[in-house]
């Protein structure tokens, strides 16, 4: 029913939607398991629509039943925004996940998915745009669109500003910013220069990691990637110790699994994560 072709660039997205159905196997994706009822099958084939480079395959009557409104897909309803995933992921930013905090003073776009009409009247109907933060370089892809359609302001840092020059509000040096009631940007150099997390609310808050930290539930940890760090792990890691006493209950990250946290876990993650970290590491 459901078949990954030759074009999958093994981003993650599928899987990290959809993993009852969709998982890493070695360079790519693969269907593990094929979908059972309407329900699964709803969510396969928004798997299919979020893949950024058409890598799954079905046929053409049971793909015409895609919902029309299913991204944006609600993940939690926090006291301060209802918090989606966007999905139509965008091949410029790997596949990248994009999400959409409503709130009542005006909804932020978090990273930004490649350009989707749909996507766009349903974020309409939910109240367009009032910012689009951009964790880093990596994951700017159609944010020139998004911002033109919804006339709103965009946020990045001044180091990575030159990926979209464009931007309306920069922050400079490593203090946090409050760019709403409720919600600050915290630069995290390291993955990139100007590489930062937004977190929303403070206790039992959601950070939104962009590409700086992700869980890895096969080894239960939560990750800062030297393999994947384009500009300096040292500063990296420096700036993983500065969300230590951070209440997070949900990271929600660019790539990679998103991960609940009961009360008190996060700061032993992240413990956990520097001390793996600087023993492996080599200056």
């Amino acid at each position: 029913m459901f078949r990954i072709n030759h074009r999958c660039i093994n981003c993650g997205t599928c899987w990290q939607f959809d993993s009852d159905h969709f998982a890493p196997e070695g360079e790519r994706a693969c269907v593990h398991a094929q979908p059972d009822g309407q329900e699964a099958t709803e969510q396969a084939l928004l798997a299919l629509q979020a893949c950024p480079v058409a890598a799954i395959e079905t046929n053409r009557s049971l793909r015409s039943t895609t919902p029309v409104d299913g991204f944006p897909a609600l993940i939690k309803e926090h006291p301060q925004g209802k918090i989606y995933y966007c999905g139509w992921a965008s091949r410029r930013s790997f596949g990248a996940c994009s999400w959409l905090i409503t709130r009542p003073s005006g909804n932020v776009m978090v990273d930004v998915p490649r350009w989707s009409a749909p996507l766009a009247r349903r974020i309409k109907a939910l109240g367009g745009l009032r910012s689009i933060v951009l964790t880093h370089r990596d994951d700017v892809a159609d944010h020139e669109r998004w911002a033109r359609t919804f006339c709103c302001d965009r946020w990045i840092h001044a180091a990575d500003a030159d990926a979209a020059p464009q931007a309306e509000q920069l922050i400079n040096g490593g203090d946090a910013v409050p760019i709403a009631d409720g919600l600050q940007l915290i630069p995290t150099p390291g993955h990139t220069q100007g590489s930062l997390c937004a977190l929303l609310g403070g206790e039992r808050a959601v950070l939104f990691s962009g590409d700086h930290l992700w869980w890895n539930p096969e080894h239960a940890a939560v990750v800062a990637s030297e393999r994947y760090c384009w500009w300096d792990f040292a500063s990296q890691l420096q700036s993983v110790e500065r969300l230590l006493d951070l209440d997070v209950a949900l990271l929600l990250p660019g790539h990679g699994r998103r991960h609940a946290f009961a009360p008190g876990a996060w700061r032993t993650a992240l413990e956990q994560t520097l001390n793996w970290s600087r023993r492996h590491h080599e200056p």
